[in-house]
């Protein structure tokens, strides 16, 4: 179960057309999690609107960092297994291509092989793009995949956790805000009577 859940807008629910025991409700739902809010705050040690935005900022900017470095690691993980892919096509279908090439390009020698004399292009083109000078071995790509996914699986419990506090934090600021603003227009409304 979460500790707290977010405020309800009550006079946003109000011109939505809830009615009075709505409000009521409301209005302990809000207060019941407006403590648990405090309770929270009280817990992380945050006791001014200032430090709670700083860590808030400071929550989402390492959540922010965490998700980076797993998409960064994710991206070259899929770049390595299209190489190894590529590389492992062109070295399958390099005898198919060097016999199509001492044919003289035979278009009968091509209608038989198309596929491999195809995969070969691909891979060649591939290489070519990626601007490759030497092709690098499938045993290091493999280690370097191995070890993308360790550290890929080590960031992500670090990950959730951040996502959460995270969560927390900003929920509880959010909270904060709209209890502030509540509070304000009750007075103002106050003051207009």
């Amino acid at each position: 179960e979460q500790p707290f859940q977010l405020l309800v807008d009550i006079q946003a629910k109000l011109a939505e057309g809830k009615g009075g025991g709505y409000e009521r409700w409301a209005k302990k739902h809000n207060l019941k999690e407006m403590s648990k809010t405090l309770i929270f705050l009280q817990e992380q040690k945050i006791g001014s609107a200032d430090e709670l935005k700083e860590r808030a900022d400071a929550a989402l900017s390492r959540y922010h960092k965490l998700g980076d470095s797993i998409k960064a690691a994710e991206k070259r993980m899929a770049e390595i297994a299209v190489l190894r892919a590529h590389i492992v096509n062109y070295a399958k279908t390099r005898p198919v291509y060097d016999a199509y090439r001492k044919s003289g390009y035979c278009s009968k020698f091509l209608e038989a092989h198309r596929e491999e004399v195809t995969l070969h292009k691909t891979a060649k083109a591939a290489f070519n793009e990626s601007g490759l000078k030497k092709l690098p071995k499938v045993k290091d790509l493999n280690a370097e995949y191995s070890a993308l996914l360790t550290k890929k699986k080590a960031l992500y419990p670090e990950y959730r956790k951040a996502r959460d506090e995270m969560q927390d934090i900003v929920k509880a600021q959010k909270n904060v805000e709209l209890f502030f603003a509540e509070e304000k227009d009750s007075k103002e409304k106050e003051q207009i009577r």
